[in-house]
């Protein structure tokens, strides 16, 4: 996967009520207890530090040379070659915002479904590219490159709901729970962040997510288990 070691720095943690990353860490036991999380396309490690500082044992796998927490432990590599020399299994799984920049996210996929621990969990944060603003785009004959978001130029697979649950199904996973993000809103206008503006429309995202779903959720953040 040539292009991680660009796409990564791209992203931050978003600490926002209804963001994906926020939903994510909701999913996991407050006390970790040592359980065993390997984190995929871990960036800087923002999401693995706190699961370290709730009590949970973590492992991470980016592009060599990523700074990361030194409370983990770190594999560089290629995700597009695979998992690479990670041992044991794991409770958890997390992939976060990486499944679809991978040129095979099948067989990254399969993979992880064999490093999972009996009973283990995985984790993933997925784009829905059957947003109306993405629909609406297409519609008007654009397709944008944008650094982030629903037109990422780095993404490789461009799926709507009913796509991403295919591709888990073919990997032996069943998604057991889903909930919706909201459009971050205020990392586009960073200047309103944080502004009753910026929270009633990021609000409204999500009450539109759970009257229709794959049509107003930003992400689909799921948990699955292999069948």
């Amino acid at each position: 996967m040539a292009a991680q070691a660009d796409i990564k720095p791209r992203y931050q943690l978003k600490a926002g009520p209804h963001s994906s990353h926020t939903l994510l860490l909701a999913q996991f036991p407050e006390r970790g207890e040592g359980r065993r999380v390997l984190d995929i396309g871990c960036a800087a490690g923002y999401l693995s530090e706190i699961l370290v500082e709730r009590g949970y044992s973590v492992s991470c796998i980016d592009w060599p040379g990523t700074p990361h927490p030194a409370t983990v432990e770190f594999s560089g590599g290629d995700l597009d070659d695979g998992l690479g020399p990670v041992d044991g299994k794991f409770e958890y799984i997390i992939c976060a915002d990486v499944i679809e920049h991978l040129r095979d996210p099948l067989r990254l996929l399969k993979e992880c479904r064999e490093r999972l621990a009996p009973g283990g969990t995985l984790m993933a944060s997925l784009p829905n590219s059957a947003h109306w603003y993405f629909r609406w785009n297409v519609l008007m004959g654009r397709f944008p490159q944008h650094e982030r978001g629903l037109f990422d130029s780095t993404h490789l697979h461009f799926y709507p709901w009913s796509g991403w649950v295919n591709l888990l199904d073919r990997a032996g996973f069943k998604v057991e729970t889903v909930v919706s993000s909201a459009v971050p809103v205020g990392l586009a206008l960073p200047a309103w962040d944080g502004t009753w503006l910026v929270r009633s429309m990021e609000r409204l995202s999500v009450e539109c997510a759970r009257v229709w779903r794959t049509l107003f959720a930003y992400q689909f953040i799921i948990r699955a288990r292999a069948r």
